[in-house]
């Protein structure tokens, strides 16, 4: 089976438990205004290649994951490929490689509640609170994103809920408040996260010639989200 890629970074601490390998599927049915990869949008773009051929490329460093680590398929939106990415879980399984999916939770299938079933975690983009800001900012829907919450405690599988925190947009305490309720009423979440909103990536956005929507917002002070971050009870960090 082949399946469409942007890029694979190795030795990551921050996208899953211990040290995990990075695959980044291109294409995405969002279009969120802090997206920091903008190249990844387009279905048209990135390398064809088998899976097979992945996971050779990724299986190399089994060693360097440990009891924690593993691979997480990132993107883009994964979930877009839903076939390509069971088949790639599957594949990992068999090496004996755990298995994380960084998603929006926007797309459903049954192929996506396979690989739901068959991922040791999902990490779950919790973009804004409303289904009206869902919508201003990404295009999206607040209702998908939390029915694909309900979706993976149904199926027994392992949840980190991540909100990007944008100032000026979702960087008050409600927002914190409400990312936690919504944890509290679902029983798989294991780990809340918050992560600074960064404006790095406008150089991305002129390369392949788009604007940035947010170009003159500063990034998220480290601060500021540290003392957001205290909202988060102890059994979620």
């Amino acid at each position: 089976m082949t399946g469409k890629i942007n890029s694979v970074y190795t030795g990551s601490g921050v996208d899953g438990p211990g040290i995990r390998t990075v695959v980044f599927f291109q294409g995405c049915p969002l279009r969120c205004v802090y997206c920091h990869n903008p190249e990844t949008q387009p279905l048209s773009g990135g390398e064809g290649i088998s899976s097979v051929t992945l996971l050779e490329r990724i299986s190399r460093y089994k060693n360097y994951y440990g009891d924690e680590g593993g691979i997480t398929f990132s993107g883009g939106e994964p979930l877009m490929q839903a076939e390509f990415l069971y088949e790639m879980i599957k594949l990992c399984k068999n090496e004996g490689i755990k298995t994380a999916v960084d998603t929006a939770g926007s797309v459903m299938s049954d192929t996506v509640m396979s690989c739901i079933k068959e991922a040791d975690l999902i990490i779950l983009d919790i973009k804004m609170d409303s289904e009206e800001d869902y919508k201003k900012y990404m295009n999206g829907s607040y209702k998908k994103t939390v029915d694909f919450l309900d979706a993976c405690c149904k199926a027994g599988t392992d949840v980190w809920l991540r909100k990007v925190i944008v100032p000026g947009i979702n960087d008050k305490g409600e927002s914190v408040e409400n990312l936690v309720s919504l944890a509290q009423r679902f029983g798989c979440v294991r780990k809340v996260e918050l992560l600074p909103f960064e404006n790095m990536c406008s150089e991305k956005y002129e390369r392949i010639g788009l604007k940035f929507p947010l170009a003159g917002v500063e990034p998220m002070d480290k601060g500021r989200l540290e003392i957001l971050s205290r909202q988060i009870p102890e059994e979620y960090k």
